[in-house]
């Protein structure tokens, strides 16, 4: 709920979606989605599945297909992200 009936949020960069909108940031989810996508025209994943697409070393803009998998979502987003986790 707005402080005052005058209030207007600002959508601009400078508030709270400037790391979303950073030129990486948007390179990394475009990566993300062509995994799935490839994913789904290979057959090893379908629509609504509840499955994420998991990079195995971590990078997102790797998506050879030795690097990707599919994995639960649960299991998927419990996996530390930092340059010190080892993912398996």
């Amino acid at each position: 709920m707005p402080s005052s009936p005058s209030y207007v949020r600002d959508y601009s960069k400078r508030g709270e979606g400037k790391y979303d909108k950073s030129p990486k940031r948007m390179a990394d989810n475009r990566a993300r989605k062509k995994a799935r996508y490839s994913m789904l025209k290979s057959g090893r994943a379908s629509t609504n599945d509840g499955k994420d697409v998991d990079h195995k070393n971590g990078n997102p803009r790797d998506n050879s297909k030795s690097n990707l998998r599919m994995l639960g979502r649960a299991k998927n987003r419990s996996i530390k992200r930092n340059k010190n986790a080892e993912k398996a």
